[in-house]
């Protein structure tokens, strides 16, 4: 078991974790340690297990080996839930309510009944103005917008974001970026999965993850460094191909 201590550093240890679903091996003996007010990006190819990944660290997967440890409790942990933020890929938002009574709904769920922390979270991703608007008139940016809202309401200490800016535009993109690091300045810890290597370069520590497996870990400018290579996209590449000639 992880030590209180350790949990102030370290608020996510995965440790050997195995996930199967049929004949399909999602993780495959994954360990990582992911620390406190970073941004960890996990980066990898669609069907890589990054999704099963984030969905073990939130608790909605039980790992057939191996074990998930958040802020010092074992996974799946129903006191943990209040202090995660879950954005998943797919929206889980409710068509016919308001952009307010999301966000109302969801922050309600992890205990949080506050209007005035509700309204900081409308204003932050600029939907104050639209928080009577039901979730069916709003474009795909903005239905990101109050998913994301609806993540950060409760004011959760670890958050998860599952391809959080697919579909946004740009700009919309640059703004939730900065405000992923005011967040981690506050000590609060972002884990965030992707496809796009070019935003990689925005997390502090990035692991590369195919098949399941954790190919490598580190910085992005390190990870360049041991590959070799002038891109993240490259090094990649550079990292599985060295995972399969070991193999």
């Amino acid at each position: 078991m992880t030590s209180p201590e350790s949990a102030k550093t370290e608020p996510v240890r995965i440790e050997g974790v195995y996930k199967k679903f049929g004949k399909v091996v999602a993780l495959h003996g994954l360990s990582l340690t992911i620390q406190r007010g970073e941004i960890f990006g996990v980066l990898g190819p669609n069907g890589a297990g990054k999704s099963t990944l984030i969905r073990s660290i939130v608790g909605l997967i039980k790992p057939d080996q191996g074990q998930v440890w958040v802020l010092d409790e074992a996974m799946p942990s129903k006191p943990i839930l209040s202090r995660l933020g879950y954005m998943t890929q797919a929206s889980a938002l409710y068509d016919d309510l308001t952009v307010r009574q999301n966000v109302a709904f969801f922050a309600g769920l992890m205990g949080c009944r506050d209007q005035a922390k509700i309204q900081a979270a409308l204003e932050l991703v600029e939907l104050a103005h639209r928080a009577d608007s039901p979730i069916r008139t709003l474009s795909g940016g903005m239905r990101q917008r109050v998913s994301l809202a609806s993540v950060l309401a409760h004011e959760p200490e670890i958050i998860l974001l599952d391809e959080p800016t697919v579909g946004v535009d740009p700009q919309l993109r640059a703004q939730f970026w900065a405000h992923f690091r005011h967040l981690t300045e506050q000590g609060i810890t972002i884990i965030v999965s992707s496809h796009v290597m070019d935003e990689a370069e925005r997390c502090d520590r990035l692991g590369f993850i195919r098949g399941g497996q954790l190919l490598a870990e580190g910085s992005a400018e390190s990870l360049r460094k041991q590959a070799n290579k002038a891109n993240l996209e490259e090094a990649f590449l550079w990292f599985a191909e060295q995972k399969e000639m070991v193999q």
